[in-house]
């Protein structure tokens, strides 16, 4: 554990998330239309890239995207599955190194969020979400700008680049990462609350 360089909190999470995934992939075996059981296998696979480096990361967000679109063939207006949608095409772009390409990804983010908005206009955080994604562009070339050209300065985003330069750019994506997926983790548990799975035990003690 000590290799892996995650804090106690993270690390439980980890266990968490990993045991969710597992739950769904074997609920997914006897039913595979159960679109609130995709929703959290997609949601649980997004929280679980936030663990990952490098094309793992990515395949990984790829996986998340594959299950909540096959919720939305189900049931195309479930606005929780557009709203993770949405977090995963979002996680998506800012791994995406290419500025162009990442457009792309968060301009699918914000239809899944326009469509979850539509389907609940009275939920806050995807209004929020909403409000968010339309600055991440703007982020994404700032965040690579400092990735790429560490020398550069960058006051504003001094105090989250600081340590040795191998550990910097592993960093600066997992709190960006942070920041998508913390309330898919949240929505993510609900829904498994909400369907009376039970909750991984809690972890060993070292």
């Amino acid at each position: 554990m000590e290799d892996m360089m995650i804090p106690q909190n993270d690390f439980d999470r980890l266990l968490f998330f990993e045991a969710a995934r597992k739950t769904s992939e074997h609920h997914y075996a006897s039913d595979p239309q159960d679109t609130d059981n995709l929703t959290r296998w997609g949601g649980a696979l997004l929280e679980l890239s936030q663990f990952q480096q490098g094309t793992d990361c990515v395949k990984m967000v790829k996986d998340a995207v594959s299950k909540l679109e096959e919720a939305l063939k189900i049931n195309p207006t479930k606005h929780d599955t557009l709203w993770c949608l949405g977090n995963a095409h979002t996680s998506h772009a800012f791994l995406t190194p290419e500025h162009e390409v990442a457009k792309i990804y968060f301009k699918k983010a914000s239809q899944c969020f326009q469509q979850a908005v539509d389907q609940d206009p009275a939920n806050e955080l995807y209004r929020k979400s909403l409000e968010l994604n339309e600055k991440a562009p703007e982020l994404h070339l700032e965040v690579h700008k400092q990735m790429f050209n560490p020398q550069s300065g960058g006051s504003s985003a001094g105090s989250n680049l600081k340590g040795p330069k191998k550990k910097k750019n592993s960093d600066l994506k997992y709190d960006i990462l942070g920041w998508i997926v913390l309330a898919v983790g949240i929505v993510a548990w609900v829904g498994m609350a909400k369907s009376h799975v039970p909750p991984p035990p809690p972890p060993h003690p070292f």
